[in-house]
C-alpha cells in the first residue's frame, strides 16, 4: 500500500516518531574508516560524494504497480515523473531544483546507454526514453542528487539516474500480464480507458557466458492531453451557427474562454525487445553487449463538445455560444490529431575489470532514431478523419553516442583516485513535409527544416582522501571542450534559409566535499560543485514564427553555470535510516523558455529559450525509511521536500525578478507503508 500525501505539515510525523523509537545506537566504529551507506542495491559510478538513493527492483514491485520502468521512481525523494498515462513517451523527470520543463538537467543511463534526450530541454520531444528498457529487466536504480561528482557532465545539475539491468544466474523463463482501467470525467468527456500489457523473457548462464532476451507489448488508451478552447470576444454578437455543449472557464491569464472539446486522446501500441550478452574472461575481465529496439504506434484523436440544433457535431466554422460569436479554425481540433510512429535502437558495449587495486571500465553507447514520423491533418474534422492534406514531421537520423573510459586506483595509502575520458555527440535532424494525404501519402515539398550537431570532449579527475580518522575529503575537477556545428534553418513560408554560426568553448568545473563519521551510524557531509550545462541543439536552433517572418531567436546561447551546495546528516543502521539535507543551487545564464520581444522595437511577446541572468533555489529535504516498525514486517517510508526557487535577475524580462521559478513546487512529499 502506498499513499501520496499532499499536506506538508506533519507529513512524516508518524514515520519520524517510529524512527526515534528505533534509534538505538549501533556500536562505535573505532577504525576511523568511513562507511558507505546505501539503502539497497549497489552504488553506481566511481567515488560519489553526494546524496544517493537506491531503488531495488524487487522492493519497487512490492510497493508500486510497476507497469513502465519510470513507475519505480514514484516514491524516490524529491523526484517527480510527469507520467500522464500508461505508455506516455513525454514523461520528463523533475528534481528538487528543476521542474518538468528542464529535462536537460537530468542524466539517465541504462547499462551505460544515455536515454535522457540530450537534444532538447523540454517536457515534450526531449523527454527521457524509458521505453527502451522493460521493468522486468531492471535490477536496481541509483539516484545521485546534484553536480558533485566529477564523473558526470553539467546535465547532472538536477540528478543522475543509473538504471542497471539484471542477468540470470541459471536458466529462466517468465511471462506476465496485467491490466488497468481508468475512469475519467472532465468537461464533456466521460469515458473509461483501458491498458493491457504482456511481457516475456528467457535467459540462461553457462559458465562464464550469460544471456537474456526479453520482450514486452503494451496496448493503452489515455485520457485527453489537451483542451480545445476559444477566447471569448469582448462584446456579444449574433453571428454564427447557434451551438450547445461548450463550458465557460478562464485560461492561465484569467481571460474568459469557452472549452469546446478535447484532444490528444492517445491510443498507443508499444513493443520493446532487448538482448543482453555478457562474458567473463579467465582474467576476470567482463564484457557485455546490449541492444534494445523500441517501436511505437500512437494514434491520437479529438472530441468535440459542440452540437447544432440537429445534433450534428461541430468542429469548425462560425458558431454562436451563449450570445458570443466565435470562429473555429480548421486546425483547432486537427492539431490535436496525429499518427506517430517511432522505431528507436539503443546499443552499448562495455568492458571492465574490478579485480585488484586498479578497477577500470570502458563503455560506448549509441541511440538512433531509425524511424520517427508524426503525421498531422491540415484540414478540418470530421472530413480529415478519412484523409486530406496535412504534414509529416520527420526526425529520422536524430540520435547521439557516448564514450567513457574511466578507472579507479585504491593502492596509494589513504587515497582513492579516479579519472576518466568522456565524449558525447548529438545530431538533430528535423524535417517537415507537406503531403496530399496525411494518413498514408508520400512526403511532398519541404516546408521546414532544422538541424545541427553538438559535441563535448571531457577529462576528469577525482581524489577521495581519508585524511584523518572519521574524515574523508573528495576533491575533483572536470574540463570540457564543447562545440556546436552544422546548424541550419529553412522554411518555405515564411521564407528562411540560414546557416548558423559555429560555437565553441572550454570550461572547468571544480568539485569538493567533506564527510565526517564521528561514530557509526552517523554521517555528516558538506558538498560543493560547479557545473556547466551546455545548450542543446534544439535550444540553439529553435525557430519562432512572427507574423510573416520565421526567426531563430539566439543561436549564440551561452552555457548555464551552476554552483550547487549541500549539507547532509544521515543516521543509518540495520533497521533503516533517516537523512536531512540542506541544499542551494545558484545558476547564472540559466537557459529558460520565457516571454520577451523577439524583434527589435516590438511590443509583442513570444516564448523562446533565453539566458536568464541568475536564478536561485534553496531548500530542505527529509528522508526516512524504517523496518519492523511497531511489529515485525511493517515498513514505513517517506520523504518531504521544501524548495524556494526564485529568478534573482532577468534583464530580458524584468517582471520575472523575485518571482517563483516555473514548474518548481514549494512542497512535495510522499509516504507509504508495506
Amino acid at each position: 500500500m502506498s499513499i501520496f500525501y499532499r499536506a506538508p505539515a506533519g507529513a512524516l510525523f508518524t514515520l519520524l516518531a517510529a524512527t526515534a523509537a528505533h534509534a538505538d545506537a549501533a556500536p562505535d566504529d573505532k577504525s576511523g574508516k568511513i562507511e558507505t551507506v546505501v539503502v539497497t542495491g549497489a552504488r553506481s559510478g566511481i567515488g560519489m560524494p553526494n546524496s544517493i538513493e537506491s531503488i531495488a527492483a524487487p522492493r519497487a514491485r512490492e510497493r508500486i504497480n510497476t507497469v513502465n520502468t519510470e513507475d519505480m521512481l514514484k516514491y524516490a525523494p524529491s523526484l517527480v515523473v510527469r507520467k500522464r498515462h500508461y505508455g506516455d513517451t513525454q514523461d520528463p523527470v523533475a528534481t528538487r531544483t528543476s521542474g518538468v520543463g528542464a529535462s536537460a538537467r537530468t542524466l539517465i543511463y541504462v547499462d551505460g546507454i544515455l536515454i535522457s534526450s540530450p537534444i532538447g530541454n523540454n517536457n515534450t520531444a526531449a523527454s527521457p526514453h524509458f521505453g527502451i528498457v522493460a521493468p522486468d529487466d531492471v535490477s536496481d536504480i541509483d539516484v545521485l542528487y546534484g553536480p558533485f561528482a566529477a564523473e558526470y557532465a553539467g546535465n547532472s545539475i538536477g540528478a543522475v539516474l543509473n538504471i542497471t539491468t539484471r542477468m540470470p544466474d541459471s536458466f529462466e523463463l517468465y511471462g506476465d500480464a496485467l491490466g488497468a482501467v481508468q475512469d475519467f470525467h472532465q468537461y464533456g468527456t466521460h469515458r473509461s480507458y483501458g491498458t493491457g500489457q504482456i511481457a516475456a523473457g528467457i535467459g540462461d548462464r553457462n559458465g562464464a557466458f550469460s544471456w537474456r532476451l526479453s520482450a514486452s507489448h503494451l496496448d493503452t488508451t489515455g485520457q485527453p492531453l489537451a483542451d480545445v478552447t476559444l477566447v471569448r470576444p469582448s462584446m456579444p454578437g449574433g453571428a454564427g451557427t447557434p451551438v450547445t455543449g461548450a463550458f465557460n472557464s478562464v485560461n492561465r491569464t484569467g481571460a474568459p474562454i469557452a472549452v469546446i472539446g478535447a484532444g490528444g486522446i492517445e491510443h498507443q501500441v508499444q513493443d520493446t525487445d532487448t538482448l543482453k550478452l555478457a562474458y567473463e574472461f579467465p582474467n576476470r575481465w567482463q564484457i557485455s553487449y546490449t541492444a534494445s529496439l523500441f517501436h511505437q504506434r500512437d494514434d491520437a484523436a479529438a472530441q468535440t463538445y459542440l452540437h447544432d440544433a440537429a445534433a450534428t457535431p461541430i468542429y469548425s466554422g462560425g458558431v454562436n455560444i451563449d450570445g458570443y460569436s466565435y470562429a473555429i479554425g480548421a486546425n483547432s481540433f486537427s492539431n490535436n490529431v496525429y499518427d506517430w510512429t517511432q522505431t528507436h535502437l539503443a546499443q552499448a558495449v562495455s568492458l571492465k575489470s574490478t579485480e585488484g587495486d586498479f578497477a577500470w571500465e570502458i563503455v560506448g553507447s549509441d541511440y538512433l532514431y531509425l524511424d520517427d514520423n508524426q503525421r498531422v491533418p491540415g484540414t478540418a474534422l470530421p472530413a480529415a478523419k478519412t484523409g486530406g492534406a496535412g504534414t509529416i514531421n520527420r526526425l529520422n537520423g536524430t540520435g547521439w553516442y557516448t564514450f567513457d573510459a574511466k578507472g579507479i586506483w585504491q593502492g596509494w595509502r589513504a587515497h582513492e583516485v579516479s579519472f576518466g575520458l568522456h565524449r558525447d555527440a548529438e545530431t538533430f535532424k528535423q524535417s517537415k513535409y507537406n503531403t496530399a494525404d496525411w494518413i498514408g501519402g508520400a512526403p511532398g515539398l519541404l516546408a521546414t527544416r532544422a538541424q545541427g550537431q553538438t559535441a563535448t570532449n571531457a577529462i576528469w579527475l577525482q581524489d577521495v582522501w581519508s585524511f584523518a580518522p572519521g574524515f574523508k575529503a573528495t576533491l575533483g575537477g572536470r574540463y570540457e571542450d564543447w562545440r556546436a556545428t552544422d546548424g541550419s534553418n529553412f522554411s518555405a513560408a515564411p521564407p528562411l534559409d540560414v546557416k548558423q554560426p559555429h560555437l565553441s568553448g572550454d570550461f572547468f568545473s571544480p568539485k569538493a566535499s567533506v564527510t565526517w563519521q564521528p561514530a557509526a551510524p552517523w554521517t555528516f557531509s558538506a558538498s560543493w560543485g560547479a557545473a556547466y550545462r551546455m545548450p542543446t541543439v534544439t535550444e540553439l536552433y529553435q525557430a519562432v514564427t512572427t507574423g510573416t517572418q520565421l526567426t531563430v531567436p539566439n543561436p549564440d546561447l551561452k552555457p548555464e553555470h551552476a554552483n550547487s551546495y549541500e549539507l547532509a546528516a544521515e543516521r543509518a543502521d540495520e533497521n533503516g535510516r533517516v537523512r536531512l539535507s540542506l541544499f542551494q543551487e545558484d545558476i547564472t545564464d540559466a537557459l529558460l523558455a520565457q516571454s520577451a520581444p523577439l524583434l527589435p522595437g516590438s511590443t509583442t511577446l513570444y516564448s523562446f529559450v533565453q539566458n536568464v541572468d541568475r536564478t536561485r533555489v534553496r531548500g530542505i529535504e527529509l528522508v526516512a525509511d524504517r523496518n519492523d516498525v511497531f511489529f515485525d514486517g511493517l515498513e514505513l517510508y517517506g520523504s518531504l521536500t521544501y524548495a524556494d526557487g526564485r529568478t534573482v535577475k532577468d534583464a530580458a524580462f524584468a517582471k520575472a525578478a523575485n518571482k517563483s521559478l516555473p514548474q518548481l513546487p514549494k512542497w512535495r512529499g510522499n509516504r507509504g507503508a508495506t
